[in-house]
């Protein structure tokens, strides 16, 4: 087959960016030059990727043709395809092919092509790491030669061929500095045949060559110090290939694989991580080897050569650079090589890779089997068998020739050298292909990321040949075969005639405008990549979304379930893909309202592709139960699986229309999702089972909440029940009378009050004698006047029904004290009329609750002093006197002494009909029939003691007389006055009525006992009587020294211009109108002089001009105890000092002690007639004095606290020498 064409591809979409016509025949090798490439910087936005591919894009010329080749027709200038110089497509792509030629191309300038021709088939080609700038190549090939070329020009085509005259030309004109610059070859080895593989280091210090006499390892120039510049391209290891006659001769045909280990790049597989976390869990030799490449010395270069059925692992050691020898290197030398470890295979290497540092991945070429005859000889697969069938004949087999095995891949564990896992291909015609066929290239898990990352940044490139996939060197490598890219039905000469052309003839185009993306792309870890004439295959290991695809299509949906129920992140690669990989819009589309509206409401449906993936699997996973019939656990995995309420509502209705409601009720959900399921589901189910089975119907309508569905719908169904006496109380269900019944009463009581239907509900409450419900309702909602139509139903709530007259007064009390307690405080609310509760009661005949409601009535009324109840219950004074004569007649007696609403003989008459004494004695002694009550105590009740106490509280002589009238022959009676009477009456008026020869029992005790009292009293009277006087005396005289005593009045004689009060801009006021038609000053109704300016502190003085030493703080001696204004000797008007030490103006005090009273003239003296003549005479004195007296008798306002000494001195006239 010829492959000769160039093609780079772009990942992971599979885009092809640029393609070539690079040779005319196969091309054998590729290498790209800096290897890795750049990675993008870090600050690059994928958004400016886009940008600049699209860009690149809308600037490709169309793809041009031409038939003619670089010998036969000269090259036509046509415009060249750009590619985004961003540094990761900054390379340099050399490629070798059998025509003998070697192609340097640069992908972002591709006019800065060098072109040399060997003149003989070039079969491996290795650029150098810094081919931009040394321009510096190996190649090598049939002739033996490892040919080392430097300086070719750019854009130039020269040959190389010994002995030609352009060659010679070429060589005697640069001698002489006249010809032009070509570049110069150099032979560094030969003579050990043909080169099958180059492969420069990562580093660029080595460089490893395959020929049929083994492995070379070189040092090349780079790296070297001046002192080192010797070892240059040195030989520093030989490793020869093993002596077998088999590899005699297939040494030639085996194409060796050499790839150089990136140990950054190499990742680590489950066992390895978890060794690292745990070293204890790995085996000795898989731990021996983990620590070897902990250890690894950075600067030892590793490198793994699989050639025919050997692998060599070589680890290759930097030069002793130093003059002094050292024991490993006695001599200073440029390096050194030494094996590290050898495998053997039972198959042909075609590819050979380090997967992790403890497994090699090898794609084995199997050798074809042969087949035994009929008679035991040998037969070649292929060959023409004389058969009766036709179809004996194997598919598409050569004749003659042994049909080749599918390839594998392999596996192998570097500890224990044993095979892990392996893989057949499934690779079309692989009957006829051979070892050389196969190439394998490995995108490691690292680099793969950053490719996926890019979206689709130019950075997929490959070749066809010798070592096509460069993925092991160059992690974004891919293939360039123009097989790898065509597609099933194309042939060599389609090929040919698409690609031909002139080696320059470059041309650029997008063959799918596609960009869908593979998904194993995206999955995390390395992409492994098998190349064949006719397939690439995509390897990836297999991870949970393998086994969850794998699942599905066995129609294992609960394994599937649970497995993506347990590892959600296997959804999250898609979850990315669709994030980096979304198409881009065109720039000619726009967004029209219509697209704009097909937004899916989030709260519909998951949010995450894992739930969606769940939720869809699970649907699939109940269909498939349900066709089997297992109604129970497709019900169970419903509660599992759905998760919106449109799924939910489907489910539901799928197994109501199977009658299935018993499998699915009880996982319906009870709490309200949002958005909300639709009611009518709950209705559905609610509705069957109030037909079918009413107690799971109670047990749903507790469980679920009322804002699941329309309680209104429920409550109809609910009353229907009852009204075509579906139910009835005195029904039997399952053992129980009305079992039914009160479940639909109690329902729809919950369904009133959900609905607002208060009194609705409390009607049910009160039928089913739910009384914790009522009460909470009524007090709730106030709804006492509800119940105003049957308020003995409503007192016996707690009474059970045909109890009532078996329980006692104190259970009766206990059962309806809530009721009895609501029912009053609706009464005294109002809300309640007692006509109403006391009229039902008294037709109910329930005397028992109506004595409960008229206690209630009479504590309420007898624990506030004032309160309506009392009023209440005297309407109903005489029915209240008949009840508690029936049921407490200790609440009788109080009711009696406390009410005067009764009729009285109506209590009479209830109390003789209950033979009631105690009653009736104080109902006969407030009506004052005091004889009559005391005859009842003495004849009726004979106690002596209790009539002596009743003629003691009524302190009536002649009821005292009746007494003893009646006592006087029972000598009980008479020890009884004698012991008891006391004081109260005379004892020589009892003794002396006792009869002669009557004989008393205890008469001499009495008699003592009442003579002793007597002394007793007389004793006492007689001390308290001396106490008193001796009070009376001491008080008097202190009386009287209060009276003798004077108060010092201090006068403060300021010089004749000292002014305490200046009034500024007064009106003037006429001297008539500050007097009063008497001649006193008028006053404003508090005491003070109208016109004057008021000398108080109490009120603001405006426009004054206060003294310095004024100090208003406190009383001080001399000042008035109310202005605080000092007194002087000239004082007109009357002070008023208390025993205290306070004095004050008498206007002054009076407007303290009466505020807002007019102060009486006759009070404050200024108008007496008796001054006038030159003092006042006693009896105008003694009258002011006592007036005066009169008006302030509280005491000094000031000292309140001592107003129990009142005594005052009042004094007039000071100046005057006036005393009072």
């Amino acid at each position: 087959m010829l492959i000769i064409n160039q093609h780079v591809i772009q990942l992971p979409t599979f885009q092809s960016l640029v393609a070539y016509h690079a040779h005319d025949a196969s091309v054998t090798s590729i290498s790209i030059s800096p290897y890795p490439p750049p990675a993008l910087p870090p600050t690059l936005k994928p958004e400016a990727l886009a940008r600049a591919a699209a860009v690149q894009a809308a600037s490709r010329p169309s793809s041009q043709h031409t038939e003619s080749s670089p010998t036969r027709q000269q090259r036509k200038v046509r415009e060249l395809p750009q590619v985004p110089n961003l540094p990761s497509n900054n390379i340099s792509i050399a490629t070798s092919s059998m025509d003998g030629l070697v192609r340097v191309q640069s992908l972002v300038d591709l006019k800065d092509c060098q072109l040399r021709n060997f003149a003989r088939p070039v079969q491996a080609v290795a650029v150098s790491p810094e081919y931009k700038t040394d321009r510096t190549y190996l190649s090598g090939g049939r002739a033996g030669n490892l040919v080392l070329t430097v300086g070719a020009p750019q854009g130039r085509s020269t040959s190389t061929t010994v002995g030609t005259a352009a060659a010679a030309a070429s060589g005697w004109l640069g001698s002489m500095g006249l010809g032009a610059n070509t570049g110069k070859d150099t032979i560094l080895h030969s003579g050990e045949g043909a080169i099958s593989t180059i492969k420069w280091s990562l580093s660029g210090k080595y460089v490893v060559w395959l020929n049929e006499h083994g492995m070379k390892i070189m040092r090349t120039k780079m790296h070297l110090d001046g002192a080192d510049a010797d070892d240059a391209w040195k030989r520093i290891g030989h490793i020869d290939r093993p002596q077998t006659q088999e590899w005699e001769e297939m040494a030639g045909f085996w194409e060796g694989r050499a790839e150089w280990i990136d140990d950054q790049a190499i990742g680590t597989n489950d066992e390895e991580a978890k060794g690292a976390e745990n070293p204890s869990a790995l085996t000795p030799a898989a731990a021996i080897l983990a620590l070897q490449a902990k250890n690894h010395d950075k600067s030892i270069e590793r490198l793994i050569v699989g050639w025919g059925g050997t692998i060599w692992i070589i680890h290759v050691h930097p030069g002793n650079t130093s003059a002094t020898p050292t024991k490993s290197e006695p001599q200073k030398s440029a390096g050194r090589a030494e094996i590290a470890k050898i495998l053997r295979m039972d198959c042909i290497i075609s590819g050979i890779s380090l997967y992790t540092q403890n497994l090699l991945l090898v794609l084995a070429y199997c050798n074809p089997q042969e087949e035994k005859g009929a008679d035991g000889t040998d037969i070649e697969q292929g060959a023409n068998i004389p058969t009766i069938s036709s179809g004996s004949k194997p598919l598409g087999g050569v004749k003659h020739r042994r049909n080749a095995l599918q390839p594998e891949l392999r596996l192998i564990d570097l500890a224990s050298q044993a095979e892990v896992d392996k893989e057949s291909l499934p690779v079309n015609n692989f009957q006829g292909l051979s070892s050389n066929d196969y190439h394998l290239g490995v995108l490691p898990a690292s680099r793969a990321a950053s490719v996926a990352a890019s979206r689709g940044a130019l950075e997929a490139l490959a070749g066809f040949g010798n070592e096509m996939w460069n993925a092991a060197i160059n992690p974004i490598s891919l293939f360039s075969s123009g097989a790898s890219i065509r597609s099933k039905n194309s042939n060599e000469a389609t090929a040919r005639n698409q690609t031909s052309g002139t080696p320059n003839n470059t041309r650029g185009g997008v063959y799918s405008t596609s960009q869908s993306v593979h998904p194993n792309l995206i999955k995390p870890g390395a992409k492994l990549f098998i190349h064949s004439p006719y397939d690439c295959i995509l390897a990836t290991k297999r991870d949970l979304g393998d086994h969850l695809s794998w699942l599905l299509e066995r129609d294992r949906y609960q394994d599937a379930w649970e497995l993506l129920d347990e590892h959600p992140e296997v959804m999250a690669t898609s979850d990315r893909l669709d994030a980096i990989f979304a198409p881009t819009p065109d720039r000619n589309t726009s967004t029209t309202d219509e697209d704009a509206s097909s937004v899916i409401d989030l709260h519909k449906v998951p949010n995450t592709p894992a739930e969606r993936e769940k939720q869809r699997i699970g649907e699939l996973w109940i269909q498939e139960l349900l066709d089997d019939g297992d109604w129970d656990q497709a019900a169970k995995i419903v509660s599992m699986v759905v998760k919106t309420p449109d799924r939910w509502e489907k489910w539901v209705y799928t197994f109501a229309s199977a009658k299935r409601f018993d499998e699915i009720v009880n996982y319906i959900p009870s709490e309200p999702m949002h958005p909300p399921i639709p009611g009518t589901i709950y209705e559905i189910v609610l509705g069957h089972y109030l037909r079918t089975d009413k107690p799971r119907f109670k047990e749903l309508l507790e469980r679920w909440g009322l804002d699941l569905f329309n309680g209104q719908e429920i409550a109809t169904a609910l009353e229907n029940q009852l009204k075509f006496r579906d139910v009835r109380e005195d029904s039997i269900e399952g053992g129980e009378k009305g079992r039914d019944w009160h479940i639909v009463m109690e329902a729809l009581a919950r369904l009133h009050e959900a609905n607002g239907k208060y009194r609705d509900a409390l009607k049910c409450y009160i039928r089913l004698q739910d009384a914790d419900s009522a009460m909470r309702l009524i007090r709730d909602n106030h709804l006492a006047d509800a119940v105003a139509d049957d308020v003995a139903s409503f007192i016996a709530l707690r009474v059970p029904d045909g109890h009532e007259n078996r329980m006692t007064i104190e259970e009766l009390t206990e059962a309806t004290s809530e009721a009895i307690s609501l029912l009053v405080e609706e009464t005294q609310r109002g809300l309640i009329q007692p006509e109403t509760v006391v009229s039902q009661l008294e037709k109910s005949g329930y005397s028992n609750y109506l004595y409960f409601y008229f206690r209630k009535l009479w504590q309420e009324y007898r624990e506030q002093a004032v309160d309506e109840s009392v009023s209440l219950l005297d309407e109903f004074a005489d029915l209240a006197v008949h009840i508690f004569t029936l049921f407490d007649r200790e609440l009788l007696m109080d009711f009696l002494k406390v009410s005067t609403s009764y009729a009285f003989e109506k209590a009479v008459q209830e109390c003789e009909h209950a033979n009631f004494i105690p009653e009736l004695v104080y109902l006969y002694s407030k009506t004052g029939q005091m004889k009559r009550a005391l005859y009842l105590i003495i004849d009726r009740l004979g106690d002596v003691s209790q009539a002596i106490a009743f003629a003691k509280e009524q302190d009536d002589p002649d009821l005292w007389e009746d007494l003893l009238r009646y006592s006087m022959d029972k000598p009980r009676f008479i020890h009884a006055l004698l012991e008891e009477v006391g004081t109260v009456i005379n004892p020589i008026t009892l003794i002396r009525r006792i009869p002669e020869g009557l004989e008393i029992p205890g008469l001499r005790d009495g008699v003592k006992h009442i003579m002793k009292e007597h002394e007793i009293q007389y004793s006492i009277s007689s001390g308290v009587a001396r106490v008193l006087r001796s009070e009376v005396v001491a008080a008097q005289s202190q009386l009287r020294n209060g009276q003798r005593k004077g108060i010092k009045f201090d006068v403060v004689v300021h010089s004749s211009d000292h002014v305490d009060v200046e009034a500024k801009d007064a009106p003037p006021i006429p001297a008539t109108g500050l007097l009063s038609p008497t001649g006193t000053p008028q006053t404003n109704g508090s005491g003070t002089p109208i016109g004057s300016t008021p000398k108080t502190s109490l009120q603001p003085i405006t426009e004054t001009t206060q003294q310095p030493d004024h100090d208003h703080t406190q009383i001080q001696p001399g000042h008035c105890a109310k202005c605080n204004e000092p007194f002087s000797e000239w004082e007109t008007e009357t002070l008023v000092g208390f025993a205290c030490g306070h004095v004050f103006h008498i206007t002054h005090l009076l407007e303290t002690i009466h505020p807002g009273q007019d102060i009486d003239p006759s009070i404050i003296g200024n108008q007496d007639p008796g001054r006038s003549r030159g003092g006042r005479f006693v009896r105008g004195k003694v009258t002011h004095a006592r007036l005066l007296r009169d008006s302030i008798e509280s005491g000094c306002p000031v000292c309140k606290a001592l107003r129990a000494d009142d005594d005052t001195v009042v004094v007039g006239g000071v100046g005057h020498g006036n005393y009072v």
